[in-house]
């Protein structure tokens, strides 16, 4: 048996074909629909099985990011308890956060969520038999709300909140047949946060009532291959490249064109193991977003950023870089022609690593501490601009990461640094969720490192 493992991007198509014990074919990628984006998704997947010679019965396992990815709003009894942990749970099912709302929606809040677009909307509150007078009055709202408009054409919401009023405010809901997914609690007592519920119930939200509503294909055929969202995927690949690298803790950075997104994988130990002296316990097995940090469409808020963080001193001509940080941003489908080019994107990509990664490692409030990252024995690059760069300006990236010692977290002490230039965490991940190829994720995964 073989096996496609397919990530649907909005640019691009990337795939691997593997054996079943997890040996890598071949790999390759295709833009995803035509040269002016129009088309169907399914064009770029066909022209991907042709070029790797696909055999007819190879078996399909597939994610996206296509369409804008899984966008979420999160709204929640306080910010800083459990709307805070709706977010964190959003993240590491692979949705890009595009709101959160805390408290009694006012009419205002209600159009502020309708705003920001989302896919899908977590509904958190209280901890296990607190307060339920807030999620009531939130799932009320949002039930008047028409997100997205009525019926099932409506904005789907997942209930993860107080479970004893979980279905009186599934009710409240179901008055306008919008789509509802149960889950239970996020924070079901202060300093527990429980995702796997949740991430499920994200998970189930987006293949049944998202992927296929984005309009990417006529063809019924694309929603039945998709099986999860692209980071909820490589999330999972990041586990399974924890689990066979030793037992050291994992660092991945992935440096796109509109964001950066940092994922981890931790065994906290000594005081770092004490969930008690935080509200929101943090999610050990971790991923963030930086919206604001991208290669392309966000080129010049990564020099804003940089600055913030005292970087751009470091930067041999600032003025050279921000030109081209403003000529990429206004025609981001261009690519480096020349040296000076690659050494700009290089630059570019240093910086958003950089930042990324404080972000990620820095407490999420002030009573916290720190990621604990010192004992990461492994930092993994991934992204276009790290798999087409040479050897130097790679370890200029990361190796930047890993001597950050002014950067506000504890840098690991003994990492070994690599880029993912064959792009298969994804198919790691894909692999890892069905019984019948863990072994071969497994295999594959030592096979990146």
């Amino acid at each position: 048996m073989t096996i496609l493992a397919v990530d649907f991007g909005s640019t691009f198509t990337k795939g691997a074909l593997l054996a079943d014990d997890g040996t890598v074919l071949a790999t390759g990628s295709t833009p995803s629909t035509g040269a002016c984006g129009g088309g169907d998704i399914l064009d770029g997947y066909r022209a991907l099985r042709a070029r790797l010679d696909v055999p007819d019965d190879a078996r399909v396992r597939a994610c996206s990011s296509a369409g804008g990815g899984l966008r979420l709003a999160v709204v929640g009894y306080e910010r800083t308890v459990t709307s805070e942990a709706g977010h964190r749970v959003g993240l590491s099912a692979g949705a890009k956060v595009v709101h959160v709302a805390a408290g009694e929606l006012t009419v205002a809040d209600v159009a502020g969520v309708r705003a920001s677009r989302p896919d899908l909307v977590l509904l958190v509150g209280g901890t296990d038999g607190g307060n339920g007078d807030v999620l009531l009055h939130n799932a009320r709202r949002l039930a008047q709300g028409r997100i997205g408009g009525s019926g099932h054409h409506a904005v789907p919401v997942v209930v993860a909140g107080n479970v004893e009023m979980r279905d009186e405010a599934a009710a409240a809901l179901a008055v306008t047949d919008r789509p509802i997914v149960l889950a239970d609690n996020v924070l079901p007592q202060i300093g527990v946060i429980a995702p796997e519920s949740a991430r499920a119930a994200i998970r189930e939200a987006f293949l049944r009532h998202v992927i296929g509503g984005k309009g990417l294909s006529r063809d019924p055929a694309f929603a039945r291959m998709v099986e999860a969202a692209t980071p909820d995927v490589v999330l999972r690949g990041v586990e399974v490249l924890a689990s066979v690298s030793g037992g050291g803790d994992v660092l991945v950075v992935d440096v796109g064109g509109a964001t950066t997104d940092v994922y981890s994988c931790v065994t906290p130990e000594g005081e770092d193991a004490s969930l008690r002296k935080h509200v929101v316990a943090p999610l050990w097995h971790a991923r963030t977003v930086e919206g604001d940090l991208g290669m392309r469409w966000n080129a010049e808020h990564v020099l804003e950023a940089g600055a913030a963080e005292h970087l751009l001193d470091a930067v041999a001509d600032p003025a050279a870089l921000t030109a081209y940080a403003a000529r990429v941003h206004e025609q981001p489908g261009s690519l480096p022609v020349d040296d000076v080019e690659w050494g700009m994107d290089g630059e570019l990509a240093r910086l958003a690593a950089l930042v990324a990664v404080r972000r990620h490692a820095r407490p999420a409030q002030p009573t916290e501490s720190a990621r604990p990252l010192a004992d990461v024995t492994r930092l993994v690059g991934s992204g276009g601009v790290l798999r087409h760069a040479d050897a130097a300006a790679r370890e200029r990236v990361l190796g930047a990461v890993l001597s950050d010692h002014a950067g506000g977290w504890k840098v690991p002490r003994a990492a070994r640094a690599s880029v993912d230039t064959a792009y298969l965490l994804f198919a790691v991940g894909l692999l890892a969720a069905h019984p019948e190829t863990a072994d071969a994720a497994r295999t594959l995964a030592t096979h990146l490192l």
